[in-house]
């Protein structure tokens, strides 16, 4: 599948990704780790990737503003339990295509995920 993960996704979550096959750009590969959220979001629709971030500002920007997506992962991660959050992230994407993610809301954290659909 293919990403753009905001600046503030751990290194080793990006690592991890691109470890299991997945195609991963960073905020900062392509000079936009100063962008704004909606920025961001624009840029991962145009390039056909799904956003996936820690700010949890993204849910607002994509359900109660309304801001077009292309798809959202949204990570509750922190040191401690990233490894159980990468295990829900690769069976997050075991059990969905990526033209499914690609109209979904996601959250992952410790032992589950969630899927929301984007309405738009």
């Amino acid at each position: 599948m293919r990403f753009l993960a905001d600046q503030d996704v751990y290194r080793v979550t990006v690592e991890f990704l691109l470890k299991n096959g997945h195609d991963v750009l960073t905020a900062r590969d392509i000079g936009m780790q100063r962008a704004s959220d909606t920025e961001l979001l624009m840029k991962a629709k145009e390039t056909g990737r799904i956003f996936i971030t820690r700010d949890k500002d993204f849910g607002t920007l994509v359900f109660l503003k309304n801001e077009f997506s292309s798809g959202v992962i949204f990570l509750r991660v922190l040191p401690a339990n990233v490894n159980d959050v990468h295990r829900q992230l690769l069976r997050l994407l075991a059990e969905n295509s990526e033209a499914k993610l690609n109209s979904t809301f996601c959250v992952i954290e410790p032992g589950r995920y969630r899927i929301r659909r984007i309405v738009g």
